[in-house]
């Protein structure tokens, strides 16, 4: 009798193990949710949905977008670890919100809590102006700035945020004083320079997409010209060490297995190389990265050092 089960036991463990091997390479085997922790239209949203064209070739599975709006993506993001960690619920995750926001206070979150698995894209911050603007170059811009500190102003996308932090390097590199103006998003930051409101805009390069010829890129914070904008020049160029922008990926839950975290940064990486996603991405001033799983820790670990002492420029921490 006790033989006989140990038996059949066994022979169950075996059937199981195989089966659970490989559950990664046959995943998914149903739709998946992808939650945007922002409103609809903003970069997170539309480099999703350049995705989502492609989730179903790559995996034969579709995934579905959902919004989750609220504190500057720190209500999804304090969420995340509560959800199944099964590998269908997915989460798109920013930087350098994930880093500055904790710094700066408490958000039902910790930027070691977070699992990224994949950091796929990021829109370089970039210098714009009115189409009318007496800066036609920047350094136009600059030479105002020396003459006059403090005058020039910058809209940008909210308080502690990418174009804030790219804000306060440009000081430091060009030697200059300005005052950034933070807005509720990038929406608002453009149209406060289309209106005039302020002089000139820390926004991001994907912004002079959808302006077209009503504002001007002074320069771009990128390590190479972007197709989307071969005229204008890196801030590297004109001598000033400013690259970097808001980084955007995908995360799981913290009780996702490993071997599901893998297969997931696979699928992003195989989306990033098809042709239709590249030209649709590099069309709308998006800069493609290939950060996966196995190079997140270091990856993150340079951002968080890099964005601390961003912080201390910015007054949020000591």
């Amino acid at each position: 009798m006790k033989r006989t089960v140990a038996t059949a036991l066994v022979a169950l463990l075996g059937a199981i193990a195989p089966a659970a091997a490989q559950s990664a390479a046959d995943f998914p085997t149903k739709p998946m949710t992808y939650i945007i922790p922002f409103n609809a239209g903003g970069e997170s949203d539309i480099s999703a949905r350049y995705q989502q064209a492609e989730w179903e070739a790559v995996t034969g599975q579709q995934v579905v977008i959902q919004y989750q709006p609220g504190a500057g993506g720190a209500q999804a993001w304090s969420q995340l670890n509560s959800l199944p960690g099964d590998g269908y619920t997915i989460m798109g995750i920013n930087m350098p919100h994930t880093v500055l926001q904790p710094l700066a206070g408490s958000v039902g979150y910790k930027t070691e809590d977070l699992v990224p698995v994949h950091y796929f894209h990021y829109t370089p911050d970039a210098i714009f102006v009115r189409a009318e603007s007496q800066f036609k170059t920047l350094a136009d811009l600059v030479d105002y700035a020396k003459a006059n500190p403090g005058l020039v102003t910058f809209a940008g996308s909210g308080s502690n945020s990418s174009n804030n932090l790219a804000a306060i390097r440009f000081n430091t590199e060009a030697d200059v004083k300005t005052t950034y103006v933070p807005f509720s998003g990038t929406g608002p930051s453009v149209t406060a320079v289309l209106g005039g409101s302020t002089m000139a805009g820390f926004n991001y390069a994907t912004s002079g997409v959808t302006q077209g010829d009503a504002m001007r890129m002074l320069a771009v914070a990128a390590d190479e010209r972007l197709p989307a904008f071969p005229d204008v020049p890196t801030f590297k160029e004109l001598g000033y060490n400013i690259v970097g922008g808001a980084y955007r990926g995908v995360a799981v839950p913290a009780s996702t297995p490993e071997d599901l975290r893998q297969r997931i940064s696979d699928i992003v990486s195989e989306i990033n190389k098809r042709p239709d996603f590249v030209q649709k991405m590099e069309s709308g001033g998006f800069v493609l990265t290939d950060i996966g799983y196995s190079k997140m820790n270091d990856f993150v670990a340079a951002r968080v050092e890099e964005y601390t002492e961003g912080a201390k420029a910015l007054g949020i921490i000591k």
